[in-house]
């Protein structure tokens, strides 16, 4: 599933994975969020609610654009850099292309839809 951030009128695009997390995700869509630097890497969020974690990998190491929930917190966290490994971090898509609006520094406000919403 392709969605979108927009960023104050800058558009980034993104690819969501096949995986549960991502599909509930997907479920809460069009979402509207307000994104914090963390640790000059991560644009994280709080979510409405928790995510389904079911099937996922014990955690991951991201990458720049990659899109995650890290479920210990229950918050959308998506990477404006490289990070190390973290248990509880799972991959629910990537940025395709507008990265950029999504690594200035923050607070952000976001509206996160589907590509065809």
């Amino acid at each position: 599933m392709k969605i979108r951030f927009d960023v104050g009128g800058e558009i980034a695009t993104a690819t969501l994975h096949d995986n549960a997390t991502a599909r509930d995700f997907a479920m809460l869509l069009p979402l509207s969020l307000t994104l914090r630097d963390f640790e000059q890497v991560e644009r994280i969020a709080d979510l409405p609610r928790k995510l389904s974690t079911a099937g996922a990998p014990a955690g991951l190491e991201p990458a720049k654009g990659d899109i995650t929930y890290y479920a210990p917190w229950g918050n959308l966290a998506i990477f404006a850099g490289d990070n190390v490994y973290a248990d509880g971090l799972v991959q629910i898509g990537k940025i395709d292309s507008g990265l950029a609006a999504l690594q200035r520094p923050g607070p952000l406000k976001v509206l996160i839809g589907r590509v065809n919403d």
